[in-house]
C-alpha cells in the first residue's frame, strides 16, 4: 500500500504589516522602536525632577511647621502672662482696684514677667455694673512678631478678694 502525500497547499498571502521607516544613516536596518539608547538619561533626569519637587515640598512643610510652633509658643506665653496678672488682680481687695488704665512697670516683659522681654502687658479696671460692688478687669498682652502686632486679651468680673 502506498502512501500518498497530500498536496501542499500554497500559503495564502497575507497583506504585510506596514513597515516602519528605518532610522537615519547610522542605524541602517534597525527600526526606530529598536533604538533604546539615551532613555536611561531621560529617566534619570525625570526621577531627579520628581525627587527635587518632593524635597522642596518637605522643606516648605518643615519651615511652616517651625513657624507655627513658634507662634503657638508665643501665644501660650502671652496667655500665661495675662492669666497671671488677672489672677493677681482678682485676689486684691475691691477697694484697691481703682478704675483706670495701667501698664506693667517692667515693660517689656519676658515669659516669666521679668523686665527685658518682647511682651507689653497692660490692664484696664472699670466699674461696668455701677454701685461700686464689682470690677471688670481686662488684661492685654501684646508683642510684635514678623512685622505683625499680636494681642491676647483676658476679661473677668470680680468682687475682689478672689471672688
Amino acid at each position: 500500500m502506498s502512501r500518498e502525500r497530500p498536496e501542499k497547499i500554497p500559503p495564502t498571502s497575507r497583506p504585510s504589516a506596514p513597515q516602519r521607516p528605518a532610522v537615519l544613516s547610522g542605524n541602517r536596518g534597525r527600526r526606530l522602536s529598536d533604538n533604546n539608547e539615551g532613555y536611561l538619561l531621560v529617566e534619570i533626569l525625570i526621577a531627579i525632577a520628581v525627587f527635587a519637587i518632593g524635597f522642596l515640598a518637605v522643606g516648605t512643610l518643615l519651615f511652616g511647621t517651625a513657624r507655627n510652633n513658634t507662634t503657638g509658643d508665643l501665644i501660650t506665653q502671652a496667655t500665661f502672662l495675662a492669666s497671671e496678672r488677672l489672677e493677681a488682680l482678682k485676689n486684691e481687695a475691691l477697694a484697691d482696684l481703682a478704675p483706670g488704665n495701667y501698664e506693667d512697670p517692667a515693660n517689656p516683659v519676658d515669659a516669666a514677667g521679668r523686665a527685658g522681654g518682647i511682651f507689653m502687658r497692660r490692664w484696664e479696671i472699670d466699674d461696668v455694673l455701677g454701685g461700686n460692688t464689682s470690677r471688670r478687669i481686662r488684661v492685654f498682652v501684646s508683642w510684635n512678631r514678623l512685622g505683625q502686632m499680636r494681642t491676647i486679651e483676658l476679661t473677668t468680673l470680680t468682687r475682689g478678694n478672689g471672688t
